[in-house]
């Protein structure tokens, strides 16, 4: 009995392990960056509709909804890979994109404002690209390293654009 017991564990672990599409192992590198970027897209959707809304500038304001209009599509694209592969996608911020999120919010509207979310842009931005460079020459999963592929192109033209609005507003007085 404790031998059956064993074997249906080891064969419930491999299965889930296995991802939803012809049954090829899921990457558990793969299925953290799949998780990581969902979150991420979703914190630069809200924070792009912020700077839509808030920001005094209107390179900020305009740069907020592009942010907008590419993490979205993005995003869905990223969900439908997710789903494809098993990989499970909170719909929720995870807890340091919350605090982003939160900080932000809080902040009243004013140069200040849109010099500290374009300086979190430029930081986030490079981080990004970092990451999804990675992922573009190391992902196991083809439609991952596909995804990371097309959208790297997009994280470096926001992170240009970020940069250059960033140069043109100078420093926040306050923040992080």
């Amino acid at each position: 009995m404790k031998h059956f017991a064993l074997m249906t564990a080891v064969v419930v672990a491999y299965c889930g392990l296995a991802s939803t599409r012809g049954g090829e192992p899921k990457n558990s590198a793969d299925a953290t960056f799949v998780q990581e970027a969902a979150s991420g897209g979703m914190l630069e959707v809200k924070l792009g509709a912020l700077a839509a809304e808030r920001a005094e500038n209107g390179e900020v304001r305009d740069f907020g909804k592009r942010l907008v209009a590419d993490h979205t599509k993005a995003n869905m694209e990223l969900m439908d890979i997710a789903k494809k592969r098993g990989i499970s996608i909170s719909k929720e911020l995870d807890k340091t994109h919350q605090d982003h999120f939160e900080k932000f919010s809080k902040m009243k509207s004013g140069p200040d404002f849109d010099r500290a979310l374009v300086k979190h842009m430029v930081k986030d931005h490079e981080h990004d690209a970092m990451e999804f460079a990675k992922q573009e020459k190391n992902a196991k999963d083809a439609d991952v390293r596909a995804f990371a592929q097309k959208t790297l192109p997009v994280i470096q033209e926001h992170l240009r654009i970020a940069r250059s609005i960033s140069t043109k507003l100078g420093e926040p007085k306050s923040f992080e």
